[in-house]
């Protein structure tokens, strides 16, 4: 039997023939019977009408269009149903756009996907029409492909990280005080226990941090990707620190400048817009990284933590805070949606790769430890927010905005639920001559 025929018993689960009598080709159901297999555990319903799956399904994917049609058909994955979905050509019912985090779940679990035979598969499009194999123009949402990324400059140069960390962090300020909440703190928060808020959650990060740091009146401290300035602030107000922040968005510099004038800490913090690679080389006491090695590039690894131990003192110390792969195998690139929506040539190492290369660029190694479920929780946490404040979201950046921000927490939240991806600090030494760094023999704070 071919795609095209309908299987048998599953008429009742498609809408009839078109008013005029007259079957013009496959419908949408017929489309995704082709590459499913078993009982759907979601409903899916097309614009011409035609649905399958069980009525009294809890989700419901619309196809609303052509154009979304054309979207999946065209980039098969992640990509076609973000392209679908961001521009609104694909509904999705029964879960909240700020936190489509269960339909995502049932999607990966539960949907039984499967690659048609060649044959069947050319002989759908080509009654569907070989029309549907000409990619529609994506979303505005989306950034251009790497290949084409190559005009602002190669890759992880000065121009090609500021446009990258542009298209991310630049959305709007006033979006991102609703989703990340008072603190301003785009980073995996540090939970006591499941119950904690997000407040408390992201000022135990921060004291964590302080501690591992042995942070002390006096000292100065560089953090690097600063963000909105939450550890700059942190430290100058609970410990006494003078701190500098360098961060390569400049609607980040503004926000965390105005925030220091709020707050009375002109005296002790400050916020740069510079790349970290332009960062003051005075001595620093101390260095933090808190989310920033993400967006470097791999390879730049060794030039990295170069730049930072060339920053700090002897016996200073560094604390990196960044996301992993969970393991060394997985490649570094991000997928497609990712890359094209949410961090532009952003990449990940393995924990192993990030240790060595600390190691390699002439720094000891002390601890580390995984905070990946901590980081679930804090996903969780944001789609939360952006639930609650989804009309003010969407009035800010746009409805397709939005769309992009719940699918891409939800989607973290599960990948570090299910050790997809893990978030590690590493805290290591610049040690001084004769291996002098001042480290006690047991941690001087509490884990």
């Amino acid at each position: 039997m071919s795609l095209t025929d309908r299987t048998p018993g599953a008429a009742s689960a498609s809408a009839g023939p078109p008013a005029d009598g007259r079957r013009t080709g496959p419908t949408v159901a017929d489309v995704i019977r082709a590459v499913t297999t078993g009982d759907l555990p979601v409903r899916v319903t097309g614009y011409d009408g035609s649905a399958v799956g069980p009525a009294d399904a809890g989700i419901t994917l619309s196809i609303r269009t052509e154009r979304g049609l054309s979207y999946l058909l065209t980039a098969p994955g992640d990509l076609g149903m973000a392209r679908a979905y961001v521009s609104g050509d694909l509904g999705l019912d029964g879960v909240h756009p700020g936190d489509p985090y269960e339909a995502l779940r049932v999607l990966k679990d539960e949907m039984p996907l499967r690659m048609p035979p060649v044959a069947d598969a050319l002989a759908l499009v080509k009654a569907l029409g070989w029309e549907r194999l000409r990619p529609p123009p994506p979303p505005p949402q989306e950034a251009a492909p790497r290949w084409r990324r190559v005009m602002s400059g190669l890759r992880h140069s000065k121009v090609r990280d500021s446009s990258a960390i542009s298209h991310h962090y630049d959305v709007s300020n006033a979006f991102y005080e609703k989703v990340l909440g008072p603190s301003m703190t785009y980073t995996c928060a540090v939970f006591h226990s499941p119950g904690d808020t997000l407040e408390e959650a992201q000022r135990a990060k921060y004291d964590l941090v302080a501690g591992k740091l042995a942070l002390r009146p006096g000292m100065r401290l560089l953090d690097v990707g600063c963000g909105w300035g939450g550890m700059v602030r942190h430290a100058a107000r609970e410990y006494g620190v003078k701190a500098l922040g360098v961060t390569l968005s400049r609607a980040q510099a503004e926000w965390a400048r105005a925030a220091i004038e709020r707050e009375g800490l002109g005296d002790l913090a400050e916020v740069r817009h510079l790349d970290y690679r332009d960062a003051p080389r005075e001595q620093f006491d101390v260095i933090s990284s808190i989310g920033l090695t993400e967006h470097i590039g791999v390879r730049n690894y060794p030039a990295y933590f170069g730049a930072l131990r060339s920053r700090l003192k002897p016996g200073g110390r560094l604390l990196n805070h960044c996301i992993t792969r969970a393991d060394n195998r997985a490649p570094h690139r991000s997928g497609a949606f990712i890359d094209r929506y949410v961090f532009p040539d952003g990449e990940l190492a393995g924990p192993g790769r990030l240790v060595s290369e600390i190691h390699d660029a002439g720094f000891e190694v002390h601890h580390e430890e995984n905070l990946r479920q901590h980081y679930a929780l804090t996903l969780a946490g944001w789609c939360r927010n952006l639930v609650d404040n989804w009309d003010f979201c969407v009035n800010e950046v746009g409805a397709g905005t939005a769309r992009v921000w719940g699918l891409y927490m939800a989607g973290s939240r599960m990948a570090f639920e299910r050790n997809g991806i893990q978030l590690h600090q590493v805290l290591a030494t610049h040690n001084g001559p004769q291996g002098v760094n001042g480290y006690p023999l047991r941690p001087d704070w509490t884990p």
